[in-house]
């Protein structure tokens, strides 16, 4: 399957080793999570979108949704993961969706890409990969961005699959799921939820939101699960892992969907009023493309 070149338009109102040890290309897009965007963010707002990261405590502040802290409990380890499950507003079950944290761990923006899936149906869980790495044994919060970004890299593969297995394991085990499981991921949390992929064979979707493909050919034989990608067309780093997992999907006949959105940056659901509106074409695009795909494949 050829990669899609998108150019923008209105829309409806990575290999498993590379885990611990890719490089931090989230500098630009963290700095504009603290500072005024430029241009200012829009008057109008979309609520069929994810708030960017200037919105999302907000967001999440005025949100109608039930969502509460968790805690669970990973086999093998004394520190549970520190999870933001969301619940939505529906009489019948619901799919789960696991939300992997960029570099910076569970940060609002995630919590509010959280709160965005559980308005669109599904029961959100968000797993602080950093629960317990703190000095005094804190996550992401007590650690704060620029320590997260450090810490994260000590993360193996396997402490990774562990505790995504057992958030994963809680979570189709409520009592209001049905039972259907996805991924999402986001940069380094990209990444994870490819590799995420190829590990755990009951998984019924991913979608890889700018994160590297496995590099290992192997890996694919394992993937079951059909794969979403969505990544900028000005992320050239990440953009060239995309031919390797063509390559080997399309050879072993198993779903992958990517689609490229021109002129847009790595993070740009994050940083929605950067790259002078390819940003904001690229979400518009992106988010919906999610949606559809986790309602087909979570029902």
């Amino acid at each position: 399957m050829k990669t899609r070149i998108l150019i923008g338009m209105a829309a409806w109102a990575l290999a498993t080793p590379l885990l611990a040890q890719q490089p931090d290309p989230h500098a630009g897009h963290a700095m504009s999570a603290h500072e005024p965007s430029t241009p200012a963010q829009p008057a109008t707002i979309n609520p069929a979108l994810p708030p960017d990261a200037n919105r999302a405590a907000g967001a999440i502040k005025a949100s109608p949704r039930h969502g509460e802290y968790v805690d669970v409990k990973v086999p093998g380890s004394t520190t549970p993961i520190t999870t933001w499950v969301v619940y939505p507003e529906r009489k019948d079950k619901a799919g789960v969706v696991i939300v992997i944290h960029e570099i910076f761990g569970l940060t609002d923006w995630i919590r509010g890409v959280a709160d965005q899936l559980a308005r669109d149906g599904f029961i959100a869980v968000a797993p602080d990969l950093l629960s317990g790495k703190g000095p005094n044994g804190g996550g992401s919060a007590e650690l704060g961005q620029d320590n997260a970004t450090k810490v994260i890299r000590t993360l193996t593969p396997e402490y990774v699959d562990a505790a995504l297995d057992a958030v994963r394991e809680y979570a189709i085990k409520l009592p209001a799921a049905n039972g259907k499981s996805g991924v999402v991921g986001f940069c380094w949390g990209g990444t994870a939820s490819f590799a995420y992929a190829t590990n755990q064979p009951a998984l019924n979707a991913a979608v890889v939101y700018y994160g590297t493909s496995p590099q290992d050919t192997a890996a694919y034989h394992r993937i079951t699960a059909p794969v979403l990608g969505l990544y900028g067309g000005d992320d050239a780093r990440v953009d060239a892992t995309i031919p390797t997992a063509q390559e080997n999907m399309k050879k072993l006949n198993k779903p992958y969907d990517p689609h490229v959105f021109e002129g847009a940056g790595h993070g740009f659901l994050r940083q929605q009023d950067g790259k002078e509106g390819a940003n904001m074409k690229a979400t518009e695009q992106a988010w919906p493309f999610t949606i559809t795909f986790f309602r087909e494949h979570l029902k």
